[in-house]
């Protein structure tokens, strides 16, 4: 009993801290999954470079990580965080990337209407809440419960493949 108590105590000491941490997705995967590209190492080799040339800050900061390959050994590969990964997808010309595009318009515009509009941002924030609430009731924006409100991504296409994120403390 005193050593699960020991852990609770332990377990504490972090509540008064904070621990920064940050989602990293292998750019070659998610190229992989949204392109179906015979060589998605290649893809991405040539879509960073035309991304490099137009003046794209994605590319730039760009991180590399060790991951584990199919062969089971680490290699450092390039990743990006959510919003990398989000501009990223703009520039893939493929029909699986355009629900991310379509929603990321969408969401810019919501965006842009609550700027003019706060009562908007806060109808959307009490609708989020309540759905938190109470996960299965159909909303506003989607009455008939398939969770299709514009504030969910279109992550259907990546809930496929087999990469995973990579949780890294920064």
């Amino acid at each position: 009993m005193e050593g699960g108590n020991n852990i609770m105590t332990n377990i504490k000491l972090f509540e008064s801290k904070k621990i920064r941490s940050q989602w990293y997705f292998s750019v070659v995967d998610i190229i992989g999954v949204l392109t179906d590209s015979p060589n998605p190492r290649n893809y991405w080799k040539v879509l960073k470079h035309r991304l490099t040339k137009e003046g794209n800050q994605s590319v730039t900061n760009c991180n590399q990580l060790k991951m584990e390959s199919a062969d089971g050994k680490l290699y450092l590969i390039d990743v990006a965080d959510t919003e990398q990964l989000l501009r990223l997808i703009q520039s893939i010309p493929s029909p699986k990337a355009e629900p991310f595009k379509q929603w990321l318009a969408k969401v810019g515009y919501e965006r842009i209407e609550e700027s003019e509009n706060p009562e908007l941002s806060f109808d959307r924030a009490m609708q989020n809440y309540m759905h938190l609430l109470v996960p299965n009731v159909p909303s506003r924006r989607d009455p008939l419960g398939l969770g299709t409100n514009s504030a969910e991504a279109p992550l259907h296409y990546l809930s496929r493949s087999e990469f995973a994120p990579c949780r890294c403390s920064q």
